[in-house]
């Protein structure tokens, strides 16, 4: 499938900016089973200074800095990609195997996969976490099945809702009200599977929601999150809470780590503003069609 992706973010400040400093996961990541055919990034007003870099974990980032007054700030991203994943890796390893791998720390994929497994900010292991996901990881289960039967638990227990959260809601948060939205459904799995150890990364970018055939999937006009864990074999399998879906063709990648903190879409620093409207939109269509 190839896509045209559209992601605005504007800001409306109600005084004047002097000068301001951002930071940009909006280009994505290089990434197995998707093509970037063309790119553009706009930014309004022309910021004085633009770097791109590629971070610790393979995304690429662009920063810039805007140093005339201004009271509007729009970022416009466009993308048109080919996707085409296929089946989800066969691997039917043990979860123990990919815990004890990470813990040995015996080649160099291992040791910078260990920080996968440790605690980040927004998604900490915890004793509830532990006690929840303790039902799926019964001693010598493959990994694939276990992580796909986390997934399929948090969708039917835990209700989709916009309202109940925002982006410094904790896990144990979370599962208490056992609402949120995909952003906090991906940080619960990737908890709980830290608290047995094992590599899991969040992932950050699109879902094309409305497709020409098959089933609706929830979260349209924003960015989507899901997580991606590595198995025994040695791939990744990736894994949307939210859908309850292995991410196949209706997932667009765009940067992996820790948690939302480290693939945070727009952030930054500025001088002026006093109150500000924000306003974010994203569409993605076929670009194949016709």
């Amino acid at each position: 499938m190839i896509y045209r992706v559209r992601h605005l973010t504007e800001y409306l400040y109600s005084d004047g900016v002097s000068t301001s400093h951002h930071e940009l996961h909006l280009l994505p990541r290089v990434e197995p089973g998707q093509t970037l055919h063309s790119e553009s990034l706009s930014i309004v007003p022309e910021p004085a200074v633009r770097r791109d870099r590629v971070d610790w974990f393979g995304n690429r980032v662009t920063h810039f800095a805007i140093h005339e007054r201004h009271t509007r700030l729009a970022v416009t991203s466009t993308l048109i990609l080919d996707v085409t994943r296929g089946a989800p890796p066969d691997d039917d390893g043990a979860w123990e195997l990919a815990r004890d791998w990470a813990r040995a720390g015996d080649d160099a994929e291992a040791r910078a996969a260990v920080e996968l497994a440790l605690p980040s900010a927004r998604a900490a292991p915890s004793a509830a976490a532990r006690d929840f996901a303790a039902p799926s990881f019964v001693p010598g289960r493959p990994l694939a099945e276990a992580a796909r039967d986390l997934m399929h638990r948090i969708h039917t227990e835990f209700k989709y809702d916009p309202t109940a959260t925002d982006v410094a809601t904790s896990v144990d948060e979370v599962m208490r009200h056992r609402r949120g939205v995909c952003q906090d459904f991906a940080h619960l799995q990737i908890a709980c599977m830290r608290a047995f150890g094992l590599p899991t990364r969040y992932v950050s970018g699109y879902l094309v929601t409305r497709p020409d055939a098959g089933p609706d999937l929830v979260g349209a006009d924003a960015s989507h999150a899901w997580l991606s864990v590595r198995l025994p074999g040695g791939h990744w399998l990736d894994l949307d809470p939210t859908n309850d879906v292995v991410p196949k063709d209706r997932h667009i990648v765009v940067a992996v780590g820790r948690d939302f903190g480290d693939v945070t879409p727009m952030r930054g620093v500025l001088l002026g503003g006093g109150r500000h409207e924000l306003r974010v939109a994203v569409d993605v269509t076929r670009a194949d069609a016709g």
